[in-house]
């Protein structure tokens, strides 16, 4: 496996150079602006992400003030108290996608975010104190305890909200692929691990965060 500064310079010398490169990182959001991320917000980005995946994205970007009234503002605490006259109503609403299990997914995630909020004091907090090291094990809470937050659409939705994360995109995948990490696309757990113990090793030699060890990764690659 090659040391991340070897790998950063075959991206900057794809891009042009260093400053060329660097104009191309973004930092994640300190844990002091993700705790104070309304819940809403999660629950929003949640459902914008759902709706997004197999679909295409900016139909949904076109309806989203929609999805925003017709959901409540996403309020969590409203929409976990949703019952079938809501269900009823939004399958038929053509403010929003009329997907019926995509629709059950907001509910059944506003749940979600309502227990995390009794347990850390809101989503936000929670997300914030959790280890950037640990990334895949913040993912499988997703996974686990959310609904159709599981594989891509986690990963998306953290990284929008802002959440220091690696996308284990095709170009990403290459990489990993070329420095030995995997084989092939990091499906199992056991790759998973894999694949968050060379982001941390690099991540411990640069000092920079998950966020931008992807992003050089995938510029790297072509």
């Amino acid at each position: 496996m090659r040391t991340f500064a070897e790998i950063y310079e075959i991206a900057s010398a794809r891009k042009g150079g260093d400053a060329a490169l660097e104009s191309l990182l973004e930092p994640a959001s300190s844990a002091a602006q993700l705790a104070t991320i309304p819940n809403d917000r999660w629950l929003a980005k949640m459902a914008q992400c759902i709706f997004n995946a197999g679909f295409n994205w900016k139909v949904v970007e076109a309806k989203w003030p929609g999805f925003e009234e017709a959901f409540d503002g996403f309020d969590p605490g409203c929409v976990a108290m949703y019952h079938d006259d809501d269900f009823a109503r939004l399958v038929s609403d053509e403010r929003i996608v009329r997907h019926g299990g995509k629709i059950r997914s907001v509910h059944e995630n506003a749940i979600f975010v309502c227990d995390v909020a009794r347990e850390a004091g809101s989503f936000g907090q929670f997300v914030s104190q959790w280890p950037s090291e640990d990334f895949i094990g913040l993912l499988d809470v997703l996974k686990k305890r959310g609904s159709r937050l599981g594989g891509n659409t986690g990963t998306y939705f953290l990284r929008f909200m802002g959440v220091d994360s690696f996308i284990l995109s095709a170009d990403v995948t290459a990489r990993l692929v070329a420095e030995n990490v995997i084989d092939k696309p990091a499906t199992s757990k056991k790759a998973m691990n894999q694949v968050q113990d060379a982001f941390n090793t690099w991540r411990d030699e640069s000092g920079r965060g998950l966020k931008e060890i992807s992003r050089v990764l995938a510029m790297s690659v072509g």
